[in-house]
């Protein structure tokens, strides 16, 4: 065949698309996992923002004279300091434990894409390999 050897054996090829296939696969759930992760990321560091304003009110409450007021909504209300108190302390309660879960789904993220990149970077080096036989 003029230009380049003809392939004898069209199952090879064939083993080749579907190995570059499985491969291209492997690299898209990669790439999702990391997307996943990085959104765990941005959703755990808003909710420590979260945790360090819910702490500053709390110190703020505690050094306050006179009435207490407490904003629902785009109102400010008037409230009872011990309520005030109480409410605060529920909403860092409520950010700790999804601080907490947050932190197990990053743990798990992570472990799964060392994973995912150890077999990726062992299916390329075979894939590598095939390609030059």
């Amino acid at each position: 065949m003029p230009g380049g050897k003809a392939n004898v054996n069209p199952e090879v090829d064939d083993m080749k698309k579907e190995e570059a296939g499985k491969l291209d696969e492997k690299i898209m759930e990669y790439e999702n996992m990391e997307k996943q992760l990085e959104v765990v990321l941005i959703q755990k560091h808003q909710l420590q923002l979260q945790l360090n304003e819910l702490k500053h009110a709390d110190e703020e409450l505690k050094k306050a004279k006179g009435d207490v007021y407490k904003s629902i909504g785009s109102l400010m209300i008037l409230s009872n300091r011990d309520e005030a108190g109480k409410d605060i302390k529920d909403r860092q309660e409520l950010v700790d434990v999804k601080l907490n879960a947050l932190g197990k789904q990053e743990e798990k993220l992570r472990e799964s894409l060392t994973s995912a990149q150890k077999s990726l970077q062992e299916r390329m080096k075979e894939y590598g390999q095939q390609q030059g036989k």
